[in-house]
């Protein structure tokens, strides 16, 4: 019997009625599920949105940084536009300790602006900020640097873009609205939105406010769409006369058999409602009610998977974000950042393989972290050849199924691929490229795992970039910006450093102490210029005579120092007169038609030969180059011999007699006399061999030579 059948028997009967709950049951739970989905989705995009806003600060203060690293006005002026031309702010603001500013970039939206530290907003939101505090060496105030981003209508349609929701914000009051993306009815769902709670609007909308929060200052209220569900279909009536003794039992027996797979249905339907998805409705006939129980076990089935999948997504994405995080904040090191980048980008994507590629020079592309591919030499692929070359050539992201043909040789082949370009932002217009291939499943790559990539290439530009600067700092904290020399800082670092490794080697350091001749002449004849290009071809010239392993530093004006590990008396003799011949026999030419000839005087000295520290063998070093100056200049000198430190012999009592009372006492012996009375003995007693005999009583014979060892 069919359905129409049975539920017309029904509804002639007493079961029409409970027909009827568990349908209106059914619509009540199906509201709900709706409900459940919509605060999913508004709680998704409430996560997109507070990482999208932070993802913005962390980029104002990264940019913020970059201006507070200069030291000089001038300097930070110049970083600023830098900022500013390359998109990472639109404005930037310098104050001094007292607040006053200092510099504003032309077009700076008007202040005050909304601090990414968040607090409370009072009136109209116009722009983010992030703000870095400017510290002297000494870690004292001198001021601030903030960066800006404009907060406008544009700026909350990119926000709705990347989440899916309809976005408003507040102008610091719930019954304003500053600019919204919602088509209608903004002010009814502003109004609704009381709290972090999903709230149900009169429009068949549901809406959530977000407060300002770390990382998230901005005021907002996002809303989305009811998705209506279908009504349950409803059989038409029939009419049946059947006889009363008949109808009665036909009406109890066809509404037990009709309204139990019903009951079993809204049973399950509540227990989804609670958020149980195991729950299952038996199968028990072939008609529309058994297709309807197998349709429901299959939503719940594949509900059930969809949700274990975005929270594993979802986790999984958490993860390597914070991973991610964490390695961008506590290293420098480029390829554990690269590698970092690249193994979250394939775990999020499900890729089978990937690399990420450097500019190199030549306009080639060069494999600086590969994960998953069977290369035996570094990947090399010219810019503008092969997938990878295009996409660096191109500047646009690509993703499909490549031709075989079309990929050069030494380039990866592949099934599928996915590629987005990046390129860090400074000066340097190259472009690098991370690329994944062959999604696991055979599945092709989609438009998500295109905007996951981008998102990790944007990580990946942000940390070469950040490495750059790190490195740039460091290399110019520590050398000569006139003559590329390590500096007098570094001088300290790699003096103490090459005696602790000469003392644990048992090896040789010699120091050269160089200072060119009469060299002020050079600045009052020639002028400034002059003198700083001879300074600059010296140092050429001192690199050029020296090993890898030597170290050359200008300890200020027109002094240098060089480092020679692994070097006796002799060896640095050798390199000092190769020095000075080098100047000697060709003149520094600074201009067309004009050659100044320059000698050098040398002083040297040998670390343990001539001093016991460090400091010591550079002052012996500094005190022969004065020697050569003396003794007419142009030539070299080695300090003297190194003078041994005074010592004192301590006398050691050694008399073996015991005192009266018989128990040993600590200090010197006590010698008995001829009267019976005893005298200090202050030397000790020598047998007949003429060696001295050692003291009694545990005492130490005095103290012990040092057997620190001398390399040659």
């Amino acid at each position: 019997m069919t359905l129409r059948g049975r539920l017309t028997a029904a509804f002639l009967a007493v079961v029409l009625g409970p027909v009827l709950l568990g349908a209106v049951f059914v619509g009540a739970t199906l509201s709900a599920v709706e409900r459940a989905r919509s605060a999913e989705r508004l709680g998704l995009a409430a996560s997109t949105v507070r990482t999208s806003v932070d993802a913005l600060c962390q980029r104002l203060r990264a940019a913020a940084d970059a201006v507070a690293l200069r030291a000089d006005p001038a300097a930070r002026a110049s970083a600023a536009g830098q900022v500013v031309g390359r998109g990472l702010a639109v404005a930037v603001l310098v104050t001094d300790a007292a607040g006053n500013p200092t510099y504003v970039t032309p077009g700076a939206p008007p202040t005050p602006w909304h601090d990414c530290a968040g607090g409370p907003t009072s009136g109209p939101v116009r722009a983010l900020s992030a703000r870095v505090d400017l510290r002297d060496p000494a870690g004292a105030a001198l001021g601030s640097v903030a960066t800006a981003q404009v907060v406008d209508a544009a700026f909350l349609g990119r926000l709705a873009a990347a989440t899916g929701v309809a976005v408003t914000l507040l102008d610091g009051d719930a019954d304003r609205v500053a600019f919204t993306t919602q088509v209608e009815g903004v002010r009814e769902t502003v109004l609704a939105a009381t709290g972090e709670q999903v709230t149900a609007t009169p429009g068949g909308r549901y809406a959530r406010r977000l407060d300002p929060s770390p990382g998230q200052p901005l005021p907002l209220v996002i809303s989305v769409p009811g998705e209506r569900s279908a009504g349950l279909p409803v059989g038409p009536l029939g009419a049946v006369l059947l006889a009363v003794v008949l109808a009665v039992l036909a009406a109890w027996r066809l509404g037990r058999v009709t309204t139990r797979p019903l009951v079993e249905l809204a049973a399950a339907a509540d227990r989804v409602a609670r958020g149980d998805l195991t729950a299952r409705v038996p199968v028990r006939s072939r008609d529309e009610i058994g297709r309807l129980a197998a349709a429901f076990n299959r939503m719940t089935r594949e509900t059930a998977s969809y949700v274990a999948a975005l929270t594993s997504s979802r986790d999984q994405l958490r993860g390597h974000l914070a991973v991610l995080g964490d390695t961008l904040a506590s290293t420098h090191d480029r390829q554990r950042i690269l590698r970092v980048i690249l193994h979250s980008a394939i775990a999020a994507t499900g890729a089978r393989a990937g690399a990420v590629l450097l500019p190199d020079s030549g306009d080639v592309l060069v494999g600086r972290c590969v994960e998953g591919l069977p290369v035996d030499e570094p990947l090399r692929v010219p810019v503008g050849t092969g997938l990878i070359g295009l996409v660096a050539a191109t500047g646009q992201a690509r993703r499909g199924r490549p031709d075989p043909a079309s990929i050069p040789p030494g380039e990866p082949c592949c099934e599928t691929y996915v590629a987005v370009p990046f390129a860090a932002p400074a000066a340097d217009p190259a472009v690098g490229v991370l690329i994944l291939y062959d999604r696991l499943g055979g599945a092709e790559f989609d438009d998500d795992d295109l905007a996951t990539l981008r998102t990790f290439a944007g990580h990946a530009a942000v940390a070469v970039e950040n490495v750059r600067v790190h490195e740039e700092a460091q290399r110019l904290s520590l050398t000569d910006p006139l003559t590329g020399l390590w500096n007098y800082r570094y001088l300290r670092e790699s003096l103490r450093r090459e005696v602790e490794r000469a003392n644990r080697f048992g090896r040789m350091l010699s120091i050269l102490v160089l200072d060119l001749d009469r060299f002020k002449r050079v600045n009052d004849s020639y002028g400034h210029a002059a003198g700083d290009a001879v300074l600059a071809e010296f140092a050429r010239r001192l690199r050029g005579e020296i090993r890898e392993v030597d170290l050359a530093f200008r300890q200020g004006g027109e002094e240098f120092v060089l480092l020679l590990p692994e070097t006796d008396a002799r060896g640095a003799v050798i390199v000092a007169e190769r020095l000075g011949a080098a100047l000697r026999d060709a003149p520094i030419a600074v201009a067309d038609e004009l050659a100044i000839p320059v000698t050098v005087s040398i002083g040297i000295a040998v670390y343990p030969d001539h001093a016991g520290t460090g400091q010591q063998v550079l002052d012996a070093a500094d005190e022969a180059l004065y020697a050569a100056k003396a003794a007419g200049r142009d030539g070299y000198r080695v300090a003297g011999p190194r003078v041994p430190a005074p010592t004192e012999e301590i006398p050691v009592p050694a008399g073996p007699a015991s005192p009266e009372d018989g128990l040993p006492r600590a200090g010197p012996g006590i010698r008995p006399t001829a009267e019976g009375t005893g005298r200090h003995v202050a030397g000790a007693s020598r047998p007949a061999s003429g060696v001295p005999r050692p003291a009694t009583g545990g005492a130490s014979s005095g103290p012990h030579p040092s057997r620190q060892s001398h390399g040659r």
